[in-house]
């Protein structure tokens, strides 16, 4: 039976260097703690998730937002300072064993021990969860084959390069075959070849009916592999769905982000009034950000519109709706930061 994954008001609150997997927490401004020096670092923030049985899940987000913080409570790596996580029917702190056997995971940074072999790797990883050798040698050279990694399964995965220990990474996270896989930036630092070839396995693996939750600030890969996902910012959900449904969120679709030599105080409000702008939001000093249910046909109408307001439009972006815009229009920033 499928196993599903909740969270339910999630804090975490680091008084010291969060993880290497969540460093870009640090760059955050730092509180100081009332009862001592330490700075206080909050990597989440009340987040509350459901990932349904069966389905892939996707925790998208830029670096820092708290996606490996999460996926490293809910798989008893990381201890919250409050809130719940259960994987199925289990809570991850209070059933710890249990939940691992239900768990498969694969850090952000491949962990490999240097002094094995591909082979060794996988078939000690079989006898840790209690499977007979016969059966873990069986389940290790299928999956080297599904991984291509067959004629390099007598080496020592010292010499391998940074994609061939992501593929063993996630081959021996498959070895006991979990109910839920966890998967922190997969396909970080892979190349496209072998980020297809990672795509069609997590397919397969889900329509075994696993369940599988991934991070990612990728949102061709969130996209391409999601059926629902959660786009988290500051250790907060800032929205939640299908990833078609939350682009159609986008008021009017489009994103039109333009530059103006020289701005004036009443350009915003004329953008405002032309057809098809839902809403218009300054970006910065010089420039702004124009949603609108068209994109090229409406430049000579900007255009025109600055020229009579006196400013000068010098720059001109436009995109489609995506997952990138979505945050953006919630943000102000890019995915990416």
């Amino acid at each position: 039976m499928a196993v599903g994954v909740r969270t339910l008001d999630l804090r975490k609150v680091y008084n010291s260097a969060p993880p290497l997997a969540a460093t870009g927490l640090i760059a955050r401004p730092a509180v100081k703690d009332s009862k001592g020096p330490k700075p206080q670092i909050t990597a989440l923030d009340g987040l509350t998730l459901e990932v349904q049985p069966g389905e892939i899940f996707g925790l998208l987000g830029p670096n820092g937002a708290g996606k490996s913080t999460t996926v490293g409570v809910v798989t008893t790596r990381v201890r919250a300072t409050s809130g719940q996580a259960w994987v199925g029917e289990h809570e991850v702190w209070s059933e710890q064993a249990h939940v691992k056997r239900l768990i498969g995971v694969v850090p952000q940074r491949p962990n490999l021990d240097f002094s094995l072999t591909a082979r060794e790797i996988l078939v000690f990883h079989a006898a840790y969860f209690g499977i007979a050798p016969k059966e873990g040698s069986k389940r290790a050279d299928g999956l080297l084959e599904k991984f291509k990694l067959t004629d390099r399964s007598h080496q020592m995965v010292r010499g391998f390069s940074g994609g061939m220990m992501q593929r063993l990474s996630i081959a021996r996270a498959m070895m006991h075959d979990p109910q839920v896989l966890f998967l922190d930036e997969p396909s970080a630092g892979l190349d496209p070849q072998t980020r297809i070839l990672l795509w069609e396995i997590i397919r397969d693996y889900n329509q075994q009916g696993k369940t599988v939750l991934l991070t990612t600030h990728n949102m061709e890969e969130a996209d391409a592999l999601c059926q629902r996902l959660a786009i988290i910012d500051h250790g907060k959900v800032i929205a939640q769905g299908a990833p078609g449904e939350l682009k159609r969120s986008i008021p009017g679709g489009y994103l039109l982000r333009l530059q103006f030599g020289k701005p004036t105080s009443d350009l915003l409000q004329r953008l405002q009034s032309l057809s098809g702008v839902r809403e218009v939001r300054p970006s910065d000093s010089t420039g702004a950000d124009v949603y609108a249910g068209r994109g090229g046909s409406l430049i000579p109408e900007i255009a025109s519109v600055a020229a009579a307001a006196g400013a000068e439009l010098s720059d001109v972006h436009i995109s489609e709706p995506s997952l990138e815009n979505l945050f953006l229009h919630h943000t102000g920033r890019s995915l990416r930061d």
